[in-house]
């Protein structure tokens, strides 16, 4: 189950994705224990996260065996003006998703922001790749974006007294958009082969670092704290896991895989982070944490299924000869 592109098969696309989703729900329980240990911000935070993955990753590419980065210089060349226009775009896409988030949390809540974040996400994706990219969900596919919705919702709103404030409605639509476009043309790119999956996430870290320093800045760079050997510790986790490993796995895996399955199967970040939560912050396990969590889960598994079927009907077509509506069925 290759991707005819990039190379990459179709099922370790999947994976990564999933990896990617579990990482990501770790980052929440990593910042609440950062803000425990400091008084650091979550602009500062997020500008660190950025500017030390990028070290990470850019630290990795250089220590790679030369015969390899002289391989994946080869298999992604293209012009100067392709990697920066690339780099500025989903670095863009990312910093518009990071900032206009916090800056809805701020605004109208974590719960509020969260679902309608999250919510909006898949939504915007949909759209934008059966008009962009041609991509259909069909009835399963709708009837699986609208269970991990369902579950979203009751996962994070469920037995909570939130409130809407419309102030943060719009900030949290402009940071699903960015989301969006971030996923969208990094599937883009992936038709077109040649994906390099860490210079793509070198590139977006770079740009999004610049964009968040003077927020981070404005609101305090340098973190005050007892705790300085923690600190650092779970700093260098945050840069680490759930940024520069999960967005390279998340670079990878979105250029190969359905927009839509992507967003949905990155509903995995809200159930990791609610099962950390519990597990190690001592929240208390409800009856709607559990029903959520089934719903997203229920969903995540019927789109990942449905796209390594799919993935195999295609591989199964011979790329020339054969009859022509059996390709079309696959696809």
């Amino acid at each position: 189950m290759s991707h005819p592109a990039s190379g990459l098969p179709a099922g370790r696309g999947l994976l990564y994705l999933i990896v990617t989703g579990a990482a990501w729900g770790t980052a929440g329980a990593a910042a609440s224990l950062v803000y425990r240990a400091s008084d650091l911000g979550a602009f500062a935070l997020s500008f660190w996260r950025c500017a030390l993955g990028l070290a990470l990753l850019t630290a990795g590419r250089l220590l790679r065996p030369r015969a390899r980065r002289t391989a994946t210089a080869t298999a992604t060349a293209g012009s100067t003006r392709r990697r920066i226009t690339r780099a500025l775009a989903t670095g863009l896409g990312l910093a518009v998703f990071q900032t206009a988030y916090f800056t809805a949390v701020a605004s109208t809540g974590l719960a509020v922001a969260t679902v309608v974040t999250l919510g909006a996400g898949p939504v915007f994706i949909a759209l934008g790749a059966r008009s962009l990219l041609g991509e259909r969900l069909g009835a399963g596919g709708v009837t699986a974006v609208a269970g991990a919705l369902a579950g979203l919702a009751v996962l994070t709103l469920g037995g909570s007294a939130a409130t809407v404030r419309p102030a943060g409605v719009p900030a949290a639509l402009a940071s699903a958009a960015g989301y969006a476009v971030m996923t969208l043309l990094t599937r883009w790119w992936g038709r077109d082969g040649g994906t390099d999956a860490g210079g793509t996430t070198v590139g977006a870290f770079a740009v999004t670092s610049l964009c968040l320093l003077p927020f981070a800045v404005h609101e305090g760079l340098l973190p005050h704290t007892a705790h300085p050997v923690r600190l650092l510790g779970l700093l260098l986790y945050i840069a680490a896991v759930p940024t520069a490993l999960a967005y390279a796995l998340y670079f990878a895996g979105a250029a190969v895989v359905r927009s839509a399955t992507v967003s949905v199967i990155m509903l995995l970040e809200p159930v990791t982070a609610a099962v950390l939560a519990v597990v190690l912050l001592g929240e208390r396990l409800t009856a709607a944490t559990v029903a959520g969590t089934l719903l997203l889960l229920g969903a995540v598994a019927g789109l990942a299924v449905s796209e390594a079927r799919r993935a195999g009907r295609r591989e199964a077509v011979p790329v020339c000869g054969g009859d022509p509506r059996r390709y079309r069925a696959a696809r």
